[in-house]
């Protein structure tokens, strides 16, 4: 890296933690603190709340995962708008008219303590453990990329977000998120138009376009019905719906955000935003991943993104091996452009005929492609075992350091680390404030003073933005990070919404049916992932779903024996 790239990238960050601390300093109780005071306008929400979610996994592990499998994870977000807007009917104006600090003091108002502490800790395990996910995912590929030791990353990261959090709570987490959205969208414009500028004089957007189309890039919707299928329309709406009401309407770093508005109309307006945004952003991301693919049909890529386990391989004794395998590649990859690029003039010519046996040709070669970088993936494990073969987290960051010019490149992991540190930030702002709220004011010290609480919400942020970092230096190889984090809270997330649902609508259910049926949910779907195959996005309708049922089969057994 330039030393201007290092201005770039040192330069915005700690600008953003000194603005983070400056402008949010001397909060003098928990309202301020947690709450930001309750002045926080639409716009504000909204940006919040996008940039909690777009954490870096978004980025680093998004356009790879469209560079591998295509467009068809955008699907994942389809019932975010429909979700968004039950939330702003329902929870919305009931968390404001309660003024509640936490989701979860509803739940002991509708039903009782256990109820609001089991929703309270399931939320603190997983989130607990996404906040060790969203600063491991940049540290990892970061370190990998750059030859930094992944434990310094990781502690640089998380003792940074840590200063600003700890320093102005909530108020420090949404006027930073402002700075950090606008950078990450600046940077990731930049990159799109690199792409498009960066290929060939002959090839236009257009025909970029195609060649991604025509090679699967960008089948981001399928309507076919296929229960084994992790993405498609009916998984995205149905289970994408589910997921985004736990989402935002249980988890305490999304519920937060809008907890901190002006009025129930500046923080239904900021949700109702975000649910039409995120889509189209998503959808942008996902076709910078496209692009990056048809960039790489008429630039060698690399055989292996990993850069790291690439020198290890070869350094071993299966250089030669590896070498041959990256020489039949760089010659598959020239016989594969030039069948592209006459497969193109073969369209513009209108000789389907030609077209159609040429698009086969080259998925043919892709193919061949393919076989090689398994080839070279068993080469690498067998050189080291404990390798990690899964490169998809490595494509975007290895675009950004082998081909941005310099400057773009601080700017690029600027962003990268701006996001790490906003999502990093709020969740560490929603463990804090459900630990002092749910947990330490409500069964250790009930009668504190303001300043005491203070106090130890600030020590509740440094404490799980610690366990954070001790858990990203322990997390391993996690495949595509978009995909683990989504997972990690589908395993909890069915669960949650279906207590909360059950609060708001089936008024008839008591606190004890709703507790042990949770109970026994969390433990369906929990057995669903470790002994089946049952697609993610599922778990979340089967918690909901099963929590209901269970609770309206056994609630008259509760209520026959409190009336005895």
């Amino acid at each position: 890296m330039s030393l201007l790239d290092w201005i770039v990238l040192i330069g915005f960050l700690s600008f953003v933690v000194i603005y983070g601390v400056w402008k949010t300093r001397g909060k003098k109780n928990i309202h301020d603190y947690l709450l930001a005071n309750k002045t926080t306008p639409w716009y504000t929400v909204t940006l919040s709340i996008m940039a909690t979610q777009a954490s870096a996994i978004t980025f680093l592990s998004t356009p790879g995962q469209a560079f591998v499998d295509g467009m068809r994870f955008v699907q994942f977000y389809l019932g975010l708008p429909i979700a968004m807007i039950i939330l702003c009917i329902t929870a919305v104006p009931l968390f404001h008219k309660l003024n509640v600090y936490t989701a979860y003091e509803f739940l002991e108002q509708r039903f009782d303590l256990k109820n609001r502490t089991l929703g309270s800790v399931l939320f603190l395990i997983q989130r607990g453990l996404a906040a060790g996910f969203t600063i491991f995912a940049p540290s990892l590929v970061i370190s990998v990329l750059m030859g930094w030791n992944i434990q310094i990353t990781i502690f640089v990261i998380g003792t940074l977000v840590i200063l600003y959090t700890t320093s102005g709570g909530t108020d420090a987490v949404n006027k930073t998120h402002l700075l950090q959205m606008f950078i990450i969208t600046s940077g990731m414009f930049t990159v799109f138009f690199l792409i498009i500028n960066g290929l060939p004089k002959d090839i236009s957007f257009m025909d970029a376009t195609n060649i991604a189309g025509k090679m699967g890039k960008l089948n981001a919707i399928t309507f076919e019905f296929d229960w084994k299928d992790k993405y498609n329309f009916w998984s995205g709406l149905i289970g994408g719906t589910f997921l985004a009401l736990s989402y935002f309407g249980t988890d305490q770093s999304q519920v937060q955000r809008y907890l901190s508005g002006k009025s129930i109309a500046q923080s239904r307006i900021g949700l109702l935003v975000n649910g039409i945004v995120k889509i189209p952003m998503q959808f942008s991301i996902l076709f910078l991943g496209a692009m990056v693919f048809v960039f790489y049909q008429f630039v060698t890529p690399p055989l292996f993104f990993n850069s790291v386990e690439t020198t290890n391989v070869k350094n071993s004794q299966y250089s030669e091996q590896y070498e041959e395998l990256e020489d039949e590649f760089k010659e598959l990859h020239s016989i594969k452009q030039n069948q592209i690029r006459q497969m193109l003039e073969a369209q513009k010519l209108n000789d389907d005929k030609k077209f159609n046996r040429l698009a086969a040709e080259v998925n043919d070669t892709r193919s061949n492609e393919l076989k090689i970088r398994n080839e070279a993936t068993r080469i690498i494990k067998q050189a080291n075992p404990a390798a990690d073969t899964n490169d998809t987290n490595y494509i975007f960051l290895s675009f950004v350091i082998n081909v941005l010019p310099a400057g773009l490149i601080g700017l690029i992991l600027a962003a990268i680390f701006s996001a790490s540190m906003s999502s990093t930030a709020a969740e560490l702002n929603a463990l804090a404030s459900t630990t002092v709220v749910d947990i330490y004011k409500r069964m250790i010290k009930p009668t504190g003073s303001e300043k005491h609480y203070l106090v130890v919400s600030k020590l509740a942020t440094m404490f799980w933005g610690f366990y954070a970092i001790v858990f990203a230096s322990f997390a391993n190889r996690l495949g595509s990070l978009i995909e683990a984090v989504n997972i990690l809270g589908s395993l909890f997330y069915g669960t949650i919404l279906g207590i909360f649902l059950i609060a708001f609508y089936l008024k008839k259910i008591g606190g004890n049916a709703t507790f042990y049926s949770a109970l026994i949910a969390e433990l369906v779907v929990l057995a669903c992932f470790v002994f089946t195959d049952i697609p993610y996005l599922w778990f979340n309708v089967i918690g909901c779903v099963l929590l209901i049922i269970l609770a309206l089969i056994l609630n008259p057994y509760f209520e026959n024996k409190v009336k005895a």
